[in-house]
């Protein structure tokens, strides 16, 4: 099939950096927090909103909106801090946008990162330029797995969601697309292909974007 439309998750798609985010996560949780959690079951959590993430670990309730906001504030310059200087974008990855947009495949960031930590990509990768529409958490009710980010992506692309790829690192990414009608991507930089074996949208796996071909 000729896809029209590329929609891709930011973190550890994009860029391989959800070990600093596990990381920073782990550090508020585990020691801030005093949560009784472990490195690995941090990062099962961290998918969603930062404030889910929140209430999954301890609960709605246990925290006021204005404390959920701070928290995730200070995660999100915790993490910048630390990635800032090993950022780069994943092998291969800037070739393969330039190859679509020459081949007038259209191309969004749906993600349940916030604008904040979404504008400190884009702008210091300088790729920007490839990504006219941006859904982000703000803009969406429900995160992934609800389709809600796909499907608004697509939307405003002004593509058929059957006619659109999902590149994704997370299960939940996934199924999310998979619940939108599309098919997915799926980039190993955090899971590997068994995390994965409930879906039937994948059609590939890949650890980088040089050997990549769906043009």
């Amino acid at each position: 099939m000729n896809y029209q439309a590329y929609l891709f998750d930011l973190n550890g798609t994009i860029i391989d950096d959800m070990q600093f985010h596990a990381r920073a996560w782990y550090d508020i949780l585990s020691n801030d927090l005093k949560a009784d959690i472990t490195f690995e079951e941090t990062v099962l959590q961290m998918y969603g909103k930062n404030q889910e993430l929140l209430e999954r670990v301890f609960g709605k309730g246990y925290f006021t909106q204005e404390q959920m906001d701070k928290l995730s504030m200070e995660k999100e310059q915790r993490y910048q801090a630390e990635y800032k200087a090993h950022m780069k974008l994943i092998d291969g990855l800037g070739d393969y946008l330039e190859n679509a947009k020459s081949k007038g495949i259209k191309m969004a960031i749906g993600s349940a990162a916030i604008p904040f930590n979404i504008d400190f990509i884009l702008d210091n990768l300088h790729i920007r330029e490839y990504f006219p529409v941006i859904v982000s958490a703000n803009d969406v009710a429900l995160s992934k797995p609800h389709p809600e980010t796909f499907l608004k992506g697509a939307e405003l692309l002004g593509v058929a969601p059957s006619a659109c790829v999902v590149f994704e690192d997370a299960p939940k990414g996934v199924e999310a697309a998979q619940n939108a009608n599309m098919k997915s991507v799926v980039l190993t930089t955090l899971h590997e292909p068994a995390d994965f074996n409930t879906y039937s949208n994948i059609l590939t796996f890949t650890a980088n974007y040089q050997n990549l071909n769906l043009f």
